[in-house]
């Protein structure tokens, strides 16, 4: 089922999941996030992206379109990237402003076109991090500003690799609350060899092959380091909006329609104090809106989502920018984050570190110096790149729902877990059970792991509607499509099977109900501001910052092509 047809049909149940939520069991949704963004066109002076500033509205979860300014396209991007990714469109204006993907070392060019209402004034954008000439347009305060109708150009040397903010330098109170920011995003020139034709790599790279998944990544790194490699890259920008601003911009745009550019009387008066933001976003919307589909033609002006999907044992580079005002405390459920750099900008220690990868020693790199962080602050006008990894070590149970040898009806019964050097089974990618920790291999949470205790089963349950809201709850602690029969052993037939085989309870097991999570069940880690009001919007919770991080098995195909 489509996310557009079900995301309005699970907010009753993430009422009583934000309450009781460290791992529940979603199905999962067809959109996908990946980090989307626009190539620009390379010629002989550099790469060249031309940008427009202008007025659109933008949708909310309550009805609300809401007057803003953004950066768009200015004419058709030299490209999309990632390549898989399909449907990719980049109007006049958007809200977050279209991501720049660029290689390390490569001239960037950027024209920017101001298109806003005459009233606006005039724009600019800053690019921080970055050595930038500015040329034609008028001064400004911070950079050359492009007047209305006018044009200035930017250039720079994407001198390092990582993610970075680009945002307005002009009146920047109003116009990055109205809607102008964007991010950029530097690839590695030179990816390690580790994270192309290592050990992990390569099994990897081999399950991915099996199972039929497409590559979505932008490179194979993060940076030029051998501990930024990663399998699997989103890109989130947190920003908040407060309406009574826009609306009072909108209006005095209205009365002032027609009026020349800096001619006396000809500019806004928008009170930005004091600040009460009603909406917060991620990548430009509010959940569940930023649950549907990449390019969905129903968010013309707001083209990435923030969908976040991972197999246990990948690593998952989260690439986060700050933009607003206010700093966004973010927690990922089911793991802390590593920081691998803020800004483009690897943290680093004085040591030396002599890496190796199946037997072979790689050269010495300095070592990687980032905190574990259980929640990761978003500070407006900062960049950082991360790592969040899940493998399902330590929950001590078998994720994949195994049964013992002995349930001979059960197709997987006996399915090995062969150990690697780290623990996990990698040795077989094509393995439905690929990167189990297989210290808890065959390793049920109880003979009986569905039900009441008074039945034999682990917990006492709640009435299943009202708990899970019946038809998106797995209904196992398993992964896997066909997680329900390998826990409860399948139906007893044989001679060696036990009377507990078959054994459900009171909470439905996946396949039994209405929509049900048939082909599908995974394990789904809430994400979310720890700003409670946050996750609202408009103050009517579910909504603003919010997501789900859905963990899956290797036999679900993530698709990330829309």
């Amino acid at each position: 089922m489509r996310t557009t047809n079900m995301k309005k049909t699970i907010l009753s149940a993430m009422l009583l999941m934000a309450a009781l939520v460290a791992v529940t069991l979603l199905v999962p949704v067809a959109a996908n996030a990946a980090t989307p963004g626009i190539t620009g066109t390379t010629g002989t002076g550099g790469t060249t992206f031309n940008l427009v500033a202008n007025e659109a509205y933008i949708t909310q979860p309550d009805g609300q379109g809401v007057y803003s300014w953004g950066y768009g396209c200015n004419g058709a991007p030299g490209g999309f990237a990632p390549a898989a990714v399909r449907g990719g469109f980049c109007n006049t204006m958007q809200i977050p402003g279209p991501t720049l993907i660029v290689t390390e070392g490569t001239t960037v060019i950027v024209n920017l076109t101001n298109n806003l209402p005459a009233s606006a004034g005039n724009t600019s954008i800053l690019f921080p991090g970055f050595a930038v000439t500015a040329t034609g347009g008028v001064a400004g305060l911070m950079t050359q500003e492009a007047a209305h109708g006018g044009t200035v150009t930017y250039t720079f040397t994407a001198t390092s690799p990582g993610t970075r903010a680009y945002y307005s330098g002009t009146q920047g109170d109003l116009q990055v609350e109205m809607g102008l920011y964007g991010a950029i995003v530097v690839l590695p020139s030179a990816v390690p060899s580790v994270c192309t034709s290592g050990y992990l790599a390569t099994q990897n790279g081999k399950a991915r092959t099996n199972w039929g998944e497409a590559d979505f990544r932008l490179a194979a790194s993060a940076y030029d380091h051998p501990d930024t490699c990663y399998d699997r890259e989103y890109l989130f920008q947190f920003s908040e909006m407060d309406p009574n601003i826009h609306n009072q911009a909108h209006a005095q745009v209205v009365a002032k329609t027609g009026c020349v550019a800096g001619a006396p009387g000809c500019s806004l008066n928008v009170p930005t104090e004091p600040y009460h933001p009603a909406y917060f976003m991620i990548n430009g919307r509010s959940m569940p809106d930023n649950m549907d589909p990449n390019y969905a033609t129903q968010y013309p002006h707001q083209p990435y989502n923030g969908d976040p999907h991972m197999h246990p044992g990948e690593l998952t580079l989260i690439r986060v920018v700050g933009t607003g005002r206010w700093q966004h405390p973010f927690h990922e459920h089911g793991n802390h984050v590593r920081i691998l750099g803020r800004d483009g900008n690897l943290i680093l220690s004085n040591s030396q570190i002599q890496y190796s990868d199946n037997g072979s020693l790689l050269p010495a790199a300095p070592a990687l110096a980032g905190p574990l962080f259980f929640t990761t602050t978003t500070t407006p006008g900062l960049a950082f790149d991360g790592i969040f990894y899940w493998t399902a070590k330590g929950l001590n149970w078998d994720a994949y729902g195994h049964t013992p040898t002995s349930k001979t009806n059960d197709p997987n019964a006996g399915l090995p877990c062969t150990p690697d050097v780290n623990g996990y089974n990698t040795g077989a990618p094509t393995a439905i059970n690929y990167y189990e920790w297989c210290q808890d291999h065959n390793k049920p949470v109880q003979v009986n792991p569905f039900g009441d205790v008074a039945a034999g089963g682990p917990v006492t349950l709640p009435e299943p509607n009202l708990f899970t809201n019946g038809p998106w709850f797995g209904g196992s602690p398993y992964l896997g499509p066909d997680a329900t029969s390998r826990a409860t052993f399948g139906t007893c037939t044989g001679t060696n099977n036990t009377t507990s085989c078959g054994t459900t309870g009171t909470t439905p097991p996946s396949g039994t109900i209405a929509n049900n999570p048939s082909s599908e069940a995974g394990f789904a880690f809430m994400w979310h501001s720890h700003n409670e009001r946050e996750i609202t919007t408009n103050n009517i919770f579910p909504g603003g910052m919010l997501m789900m991080m859905l963990v899956d098995s290797r036999e679900f195909v993530i698709d990330e092509t829309n």
